[in-house]
């Protein structure tokens, strides 16, 4: 194996076990943050890939925008850490079943298939250089009126949480 081999398996490895702890942890703390991992599990997947443009994307997308928000409603939620993520409706044995079946099918395509091994092609891309380059030149007003508007809408996400319940009279 080769080190590009090692690198592959290393991510993957990553990004399924952060994976299985946000779907089976009972902590939301513990699953928004193991969700950061998945997230640059994903984005290590893309780059090995050579689509520079979605492991950008990724990064700035799911883990600046979207899991950053994520995090910042757990943690501005008062109650929401004591909260028990448990459900009364689990069905182990349906669920063992239709896992092992998926997962034997999916192994007997990966054996069954006559995969075809091709030589990379060299990594000529330069387009996370254009886009870097077009949104601190050409699109660089835009690009801050954008910033500045969700710096407003979080900020009044966190006035709306804060907000204390007056008595009634």
């Amino acid at each position: 194996m080769s080190l590009y081999d090692y690198i592959f398996y290393s991510f993957a490895a990553v990004t399924l076990v952060s994976a299985g702890v946000v779907v089976f942890s009972r902590n939301i703390i513990y699953s928004a943050f193991s969700l950061l991992f998945t997230f640059f599990g994903v984005a290590g997947l893309y780059v090995l890939l050579n689509a520079d443009f979605l492991a950008v994307t990724q990064l700035l997308i799911y883990v600046g925008g979207i899991l950053i928000l994520l995090l910042f409603g757990v943690m501005l939620t008062n109650k929401v850490v004591s909260v028990d993520i448990k459900t009364g409706t689990l069905q182990t044995v349906p669920a063992t079943i239709l896992i092992s079946l998926t997962a034997g099918t999916l192994c007997g395509i990966f054996y069954v298939t006559d995969w075809r091994v091709v030589s990379s092609p060299p990594v000529t891309s330069t387009t996370t250089y254009q886009l870097g380059e077009m949104l601190m030149t050409t699109y660089l007003l835009p690009f801050e009126v954008a910033s500045i508007v969700l710096l407003v809408a979080l900020i009044g996400a966190a006035i709306i949480a804060r907000k204390e319940k007056q008595p009634a009279n």
